[in-house]
């Protein structure tokens, strides 16, 4: 027998160990040197618009891009970066920073609410319909 965890544990689990950012300390984040990586899809992010200066990279290969020691990394990574990740509520961005920190990116965390409570705070948006 297969003794399973729902998403509810799981999740839990992965905010209790990752660091979560608001809207405002996220922005702040940035301004200071963190990089904010959106992990949403293309159609998201045509429709919502994006935040000013975010890094994106879809969700599919993130690990294999923020793994510094991946071939297929991205040159600015590395296991002292600090990383926000953004999704578009605040639900997956959650569980890959709990993967990230698992490849030994310890600050690496998610932005609580995602990109609609960016939006909603006022913070800058670029394009979108």
């Amino acid at each position: 027998m297969t003794v399973t965890t729902g998403i509810e544990t799981l999740l839990a689990a992965a905010r209790a160990r990752i660091q979560r950012y608001t809207p405002e300390r996220a922005f702040t984040a940035q301004q200071l040197g963190a990089v904010l990586v959106d992990i949403r899809p293309e159609g998201s992010r045509i429709l919502g618009g994006e935040i000013p200066g975010a890094v994106v990279i879809d969700r599919n290969v993130l690990e294999w891009r923020l793994d510094p020691a991946s071939p297929d990394r991205v040159d600015w990574t590395s296991y002292d970066a600090t990383i926000v990740l953004v999704c578009n509520e605040g639900y997956a961005s959650s569980l890959a920073a709990a993967t990230l920190q698992d490849l030994g990116l310890a600050r690496a965390g998610d932005l609580i609410g995602g990109f609609r409570a960016w939006s909603a705070a006022g913070l800058p948006v670029a394009g979108g319909r």
